[in-house]
């Protein structure tokens, strides 16, 4: 019968699931926040919410894009504002 090398070392009942791939690595910083990310998201729908009511309005497409970046790019400092 053979001999256990390492009598004192337990042997685990069943095996382990691996951890999370980050686990070893230390965390990195996120590229935006979460305050930021949702400053854009609500931007971008009140760009595309204005730039379809202006389409609707005067079935031009040119007027409808300048509308809705002219609403999107206004309304991140009053969003970042009044989210923050």
């Amino acid at each position: 019968m053979p001999r256990d090398p390492h009598p004192h070392s337990p042997i685990p009942g069943r095996p382990e699931p691996p951890g999370p791939a980050s686990a070893g690595t230390p965390s990195e910083t996120p590229l935006l926040s979460v305050h930021a990310a949702v400053v854009f998201l609500a931007a971008v729908i009140i760009g595309l919410v204005m730039g379809s009511l202006m389409f609707l309005h005067d079935k031009s497409v040119p007027s409808a894009v300048a509308a809705g970046l002219v609403a999107a790019g206004g309304s991140v400092p009053l969003l970042h504002k009044l989210i923050g």
